[in-house]
């Protein structure tokens, strides 16, 4: 174990990793995928090309290092984190090759600055962390087969029905092949999906949110289309599912992860704020808050470029219809004058055009879809005296937010 010498060596490496982190971690990606090519089908290789990961490893590796004599207070991030690997099929295993080529980066970028102690103390800090890490995983892996329908790894799935939502929202809904049940996911979960990708000769996994209620039968998917000339490694995979996967064609998932989930215990008023894509956890969400006779006020607020691309506004429309408790405010970025007669806004979403009433701090905050959208929305809310704790927030890909 680390001991406290240690642990003041790796605080004081806190200001190199401030400078050099980035530097480090592409440094440390390049060299394991040199030494275990074979590691290009766990990781996501369009968030490499696009340095997410790294980035999100050196912020990491930061936070870790600033409280590495109480690491505890990371456990939120961590679980967070541990969701991703299990999704992912990380195991034990995986985790000294890791440490082994950190380690070396670690000596390699910093050079005569590596000094044996700090070697020694990031070796140590290393185990920890990995000890730490799959303590956590290997209680989620224990939970998922418990579980009536659980399982660990990659299970076959066919594809029972393919449905087009709006110009570039595709629903999958997914059946177990050996017709058994499923876990029954908790609203705002993704599960991991691979596929092979024949451009790049590996297989590519990829997180989609659930977009159906829970239940024991099946998953729903809602995929977006990338337009251009040459999609990033995410979009090969959401549009080879578009342009290649049909009805009764087999994938295979992991079982459901993440811990950007609904309080159903919560009984105080839901506010669900999504743009674009960023709806499919929240329409699962809303299903369920709906299904379980949620009593108290449910905003829906949701903004897209146009009516073309606005998945689930029918379902939700009707949704609205059927339960007095349910108000929903939808936001266009292009808006025509049908669309104001619709009751649609103009965008982009801008909280102080819904009633006050609905934007209060005994309601629960959920928040979905690009970084920048997010960021914005967490501001206006504390803006408006929404206090922090009660809002939640999903970015899909390697989360580079740090809102507080």
């Amino acid at each position: 174990m680390i001991n406290k010498n240690q642990q003041q060596i790796i605080a004081a490496t806190a200001p190199i990793l401030k400078e050099h982190g980035l530097s480090l971690t592409s440094h440390f990606y390049k060299r394991m995928f040199q030494h275990h090519p074979e590691l290009k089908n766990m990781f996501n290789m369009g968030n490499q090309k696009n340095g997410k990961q790294q980035q999100a490893l050196a912020m990491a590796l930061l936070a870790y290092a600033e409280h590495i004599s109480n690491p505890e207070v990371l456990l939120p991030d961590l679980n967070r984190i541990g969701h991703k690997h299990v999704s992912l099929e990380i195991r034990p295993e995986h985790y000294p090759i890791v440490g082994n080529h950190l380690l070396a980066a670690i000596k390699e970028v910093l050079g005569d600055a590596a000094t044996k102690d700090i070697l020694n103390a990031w070796e140590a800090a290393y185990e920890q962390l990995a000890e730490l890490m799959i303590g956590l995983e290997k209680d989620m892996y224990r939970k998922l087969t418990s579980q009536a329908g659980g399982w660990t790894g990659w299970r076959p799935f066919t594809v029972v029905k393919k449905e087009k939502e709006s110009s570039e929202i595709s629903s999958f809904y997914l059946y177990p092949a050996d017709k058994g049940k499923v876990i029954p996911h908790q609203p705002g979960q993704f599960i991991s999906l691979k596929l092979f990708l024949p451009d790049l000769g590996i297989n590519q996994a990829r997180q989609y949110s659930i977009s159906s209620s829970p239940n024991q039968d099946f998953y729903r998917i809602s995929v977006k289309r990338e337009y251009g000339a040459h999609p990033n490694t995410n979009g090969m995979i959401s549009n080879h599912l578009h342009d290649q996967v049909q009805m009764g064609d087999v994938l295979e998932l992991t079982a459901p992860a993440g811990n950007f989930t609904l309080d159903e215990k919560a009984n105080s008023p839901l506010v669900l704020i999504s743009g674009g894509v960023g709806l499919t956890p929240l329409i699962s969400m809303l299903q369920s808050a709906i299904e379980k006779n949620h009593d108290t006020s449910i905003t829906w607020i949701h903004g897209c470029r146009n009516q073309d691309v606005h998945a689930f506004g029918e379902q939700v429309r009707q949704l609205e219809a059927d339960k007095n408790n349910l108000e929903q405010y939808v936001f266009y970025d292009r808006i025509t004058e049908n669309d104001k007669r619709q009751g649609i806004l103009e965008g982009p979403i801008a909280l102080n055009k819904i009633p006050a009433a609905k934007i209060n701090p005994d309601s629960q905050y959920y928040i979905c879809g690009p970084a920048g959208f997010i960021e914005k929305q967490y501001q206006d809310l504390l803006a408006f005296g929404v206090q922090q704790h009660v809002i939640f927030f999903e970015e899909f890909g390697p989360q580079q937010l740090a809102l507080n």
